[in-house]
């Protein structure tokens, strides 16, 4: 079972890269990256019923009233991670921020693993974690520096460097609650991914209304969707395969190399996205700094799950 979540975590976070490529094209075609997200959310959302109902396990979100309240809010985590992108992309850059999320989902996991948090078995603070997680943040330096990402890190961008760290730590604790909350309905991970995407819609609606009522902004039109490219609707696929494999995997694997993995996928990914310019987005030169980098991120999660 073990080995199984080992290439489906890198896949799932590669997906990352596609979702990136699908909100961006549905955010340009109905104008607002609120709205886009939100979208993108209810897509995901319907695509977990429909599996919770083929695979017969809807039946599971009966035990929704007994389960403790504090295991349905994770899909929010979601949307704080959403809204920290577009917040700060246009202040940190897109290569700064990300370097900032996988710091705080990395830690988030080693924090989570060491101490037992959240109903993950306690592993201790082991060398093998430590040191992997480390080599990977070593790793994220270097992709940071080698795409010229280090103007951002600057003594007057604290604030937002913090809430990067917040944005990227709350993904593992959301993987860690969705799992918690796989237990209380019986083992069913698509129905617990439903709920999980749910409250993300709803919570994403939420800050999508409060932009709407008070940064006057043009109301989304869904007029563009016509000429935007089918992949599009990818978003939310993508996500719902991403939360579901995470939450699947921590109780397995442990968060460290579960969130690990998701992040090296994505990063992989990212280098030929950007390399090549698939899915719409800009084309950007790979430096060579920044591939030692992806290769340091590598090793660190092999560390991590090996050592």
């Amino acid at each position: 079972m073990e080995t199984l979540f080992v290439p489906l975590s890198l896949f799932a976070g590669g997906l990352l890269a596609v979702q990136a490529g699908a909100n961006a094209q549905l955010s340009k075609a109905i104008g607002s990256p609120f709205a886009a997200t939100t979208l993108q959310l209810t897509v995901g959302t319907g695509l977990l019923l429909l599996i919770a109902l083929f695979t017969g396990t809807l039946a599971a979100l009966g035990a929704l009233p007994q389960a403790e309240w504090w295991h349905l809010v994770g899909g929010t985590a979601s949307a704080i991670y959403v809204v920290s992108t577009i917040v700060l992309f246009p202040r940190l850059g897109a290569v700064v921020s990300v370097g900032l999320f996988i710091a705080g989902q990395m830690l988030a996991s080693l924090a989570l693993d060491s101490f037992g948090l959240l109903g993950v078995t306690q592993t201790g603070l082991q060398a093998g974690a430590a040191v992997g997680t480390l080599v990977v943040l070593a790793g994220v330096a270097m992709i940071v520096f080698g795409q010229g990402g280090k103007d951002n890190l600057k003594a007057d961008k604290l604030g937002w460097i913090a809430l990067a760290l917040v944005a990227g730590a709350v993904l593992p604790v959301q993987g860690a609650v969705n799992a918690l909350l796989r237990h209380d309905l019986g083992g069913a991970p698509f129905a617990v991914g439903a709920i999980s995407f749910f409250v993300a819609t709803l919570a994403m609606a939420a800050v999508m209304l409060l932009v709407l009522a008070f940064r006057k902004t043009p109301n989304p039109t869904l007029g563009g969707v016509q000429t935007m490219p089918w992949w599009g609707w990818l978003g939310g696929f993508a996500g719902a395969i991403y939360v579901t494999t995470v939450f699947t995997a921590i109780p397995v694997i442990g968060a460290a190399a579960a969130v690990g993995f998701t992040v090296a996928g994505q990063q992989v990914a990212s280098v030929f996205v950007d390399r090549y310019g698939w899915f719409r987005l800009p084309q950007r030169p790979v430096s060579g700094l920044r591939l030692v980098g992806v290769v340091l991120l590598l090793a660190g999660v092999a560390i991590i799950k090996l050592v």
